[in-house]
Formats: C-alpha cells, sequence, structure tokens
C-alpha cells in the first residue's frame, strides 16, 4: 500500500511538472511570474489561461513573456512570438531597456511608440524626446535645453477623439553633453500617470537602405510622422559619426527618436536642412547608450549650467618683458 502511494505521488508530480513545462511564462514588473496557456494577444493586453479563470494582463505590466515553442492552442500551433530574452530590462545601472522586437508595418509601430515621443519646450523654443524608461527618464538634444533651466514636457496621451495633451512643468536635467548634442532629463510630476516608453535598438543590425521613420514636432507641429530610408550608416561631422537618412528633418525635430521597422530607436535626430530635402541626419544609437551608461560623467550642474567640457588653458608667459626679436640673416 505504502509503496503505491509513493508510486502515485511521484506520477502526480510528474504530470504537474510536465504540464508547466509545456505552460507559458508570463513575467511581471513586480517580479511576479504567471503559468498559463496564452489564450489570445492584443496590441494593450494578452489573456491567460491559469486553468481555473482567464485573466487579462496589461502589456505595460508586463516585464517579458513567452510562448512555449510549438504549442498547440485551440487547435492552432503556436510559434514564439516573444522569447524571454526578446525583451531584455538592463542591469539596475542602466535605465534604458534593449529588445529584439519583430518588424511591423508603419501604422503599427506609431500606434505602439507615439506616445513614448513628447515635446520638450523652453523660453528659447521647442524640440522633441522620447521616453527611456517607466520612471520618466528622457532623451532630448542638448541644444533643445542648452543654458536654459525652465523646462516643460508635453505628452501625448491616446483618447478616444484623439489625444489627451498633458504638461509637466517639474523637469530636471539630469546630464548633459555639448559634444555629442545629448541631453538626459527627467520627469519629477507624474503621480499616478503611466509613462509608455520606446526601446533602444541595436546599431549592429542598421543597414544601409533600411526604411525608418521619425515622430517629432516640426515647427510646432506636434506628433508629425515621416518616413525615408537610412542613406548611410557612416557620414563623418566634425569629428563624429551619424546616420543619414532621407527622413524628413525640420526644425522642432531636434532630439526625437528615429525608429527602425520594429519601433527601436536606432538613432536621436539633431539636424536637417531646411532648404535641401532628403538630407536628415541622426546620433547613432550605440552614442546615446554610451551617455547614458556614462551619466554620471556628464552630470548636470546646476551652479554651471555648461558643464559637459572644459578646456584647460595653457600658462602665461612669465617674463612678462618685451621679447627679442631675432632677424634671420639671408642664406
Amino acid at each position: 500500500m505504502k509503496i503505491s502511494r509513493i508510486k502515485l505521488t511521484i506520477l502526480f508530480f510528474v504530470f504537474i511538472t510536465a504540464m508547466f513545462a509545456r505552460a507559458d511564462v508570463i513575467l511581471l514588473k513586480g517580479g511576479q511570474k504567471l503559468i498559463g496557456d496564452i489564450a489570445a494577444e492584443r496590441h494593450d493586453k494578452i489573456y491567460v489561461d491559469i486553468g481555473i479563470s482567464v485573466i487579462a494582463v496589461p502589456k505595460e505590466d508586463i516585464l517579458e513573456y513567452h510562448y512555449e515553442k510549438g504549442a498547440d492552442i485551440n487547435g492552432f500551433t503556436i510559434q514564439p512570438i516573444m522569447e524571454a530574452n526578446q525583451i531584455i530590462p538592463e542591469s539596475a545601472i542602466r535605465l534604458y531597456y534593449t529588445g529584439q522586437l519583430q518588424n511591423k508595418t508603419i501604422e503599427q509601430c506609431v500606434s505602439e511608440v507615439g506616445e513614448a515621443v513628447v515635446k520638450v519646450s523652453s523660453p528659447a523654443g521647442l524640440g522633441s524626446g522620447f521616453f527611456i524608461n517607466e520612471q520618466g527618464y528622457l532623451i532630448t538634444n542638448y541644444h533643445v535645453v542648452e543654458k536654459e533651466t525652465k523646462i516643460e514636457v508635453t505628452v501625448f496621451k491616446k483618447a478616444r477623439d484623439g489625444f489627451d495633451k498633458k504638461v509637466f512643468k517639474s523637469v530636471r536635467i539630469e546630464a548633459i553633453n555639448p559634444f555629442l548634442d545629448l541631453a538626459l532629463l527627467k520627469v519629477e510630476d507624474f503621480g499616478d500617470s503611466k509613462i509608455k516608453f520606446a526601446y533602444l535598438g541595436d546599431i549592429e543590425e542598421v543597414k544601409t537602405g533600411q526604411p525608418v521613420f521619425a515622430i517629432g514636432n516640426p515647427m510646432g507641429l506636434e506628433r508629425t510622422v515621416t518616413t525615408g530610408v537610412i542613406s548611410t550608416t557612416n557620414r563623418a561631422l566634425e569629428g563624429l559619426i551619424y546616420l543619414q537618412t532621407d527622413t524628413a528633418i525640420n526644425p522642432g525635430n531636434s532630439g526625437g527618436p528615429l525608429f527602425n521597422q520594429a519601433g527601436e530607436v536606432i538613432g536621436v535626430t539633431n539636424m536637417g536642412y531646411v532648404f535641401l530635402g532628403g538630407l536628415g541626419f541622426a546620433i547613432p544609437i550605440d552614442y546615446v547608450k554610451h551617455f547614458i551608461d556614462n551619466r554620471g560623467s556628464f552630470a548636470y550642474d546646476k551652479d554651471n549650467p555648461n558643464t559637459g567640457f572644459r578646456y584647460i588653458q595653457p600658462d602665461g608667459r612669465r617674463n612678462k618683458g618685451k621679447p627679442k626679436i631675432i632677424e634671420e640673416k639671408p642664406r
């Protein structure tokens, strides 16, 4: 009798283990894990069958999820859509997320990442920017906030009849790099508002000729989408390498994201020629990652708004007398 009970117990645990081994896994941002069958997926949430009920999980609360390879749901064979390593939250030192997202149409990408793009305003003018995490950190160009401390960020939230605009006035400058033309800001008065953010792409995957699109506020025209291709991946200008694109880049686009077809940021737009169409430039995303990772070196000092680089002056002449002029005789 005891042996039979032991065998039954072993068989029970084997069955449970096998059942969960074939289940889909959903990791939440709070650290919890859901194990079940993903019965359906929508653009903003997924539906998980946990056995006793089907629950809807908003994607904004999900850290990562993946389908069991070859799992059979409702008679259909499900291939992996998002592997566990495809969305990678970086270590605590880093502020951004990277991923290996799948290509989509431009329309789908804009729908998913449009809310991550913001308008950055100061008394000197306006530009664009984009959130890199749910904590309110965002990237823009240095020249958008240069010598300014009164900065406002306008967020565009989807609503039933379009978009709702919300202006946040408590914005802190975290770091600046004038040489790279980058600035890291943080919105501090979000309260309970949910933040949409964009994933950063891989510069190694950027190829000449690939389709790209930009979202920004050119000439104050909010949420403008322009499309094009990568004209070249290594245009040298003033000692730096830029992505060149024929995507329309105009004043007001500065600091905004240049996206690939997966909706990943591959560059930060910062230059364009107003009277020469088809010539736009973006700071490559590897420069941006390096700037964020080393933000402590570029930390903003409120007592010296132009910190970021400093030239060491040479020593002055010790002999203050009039220099002696030596005439050279002709040979």
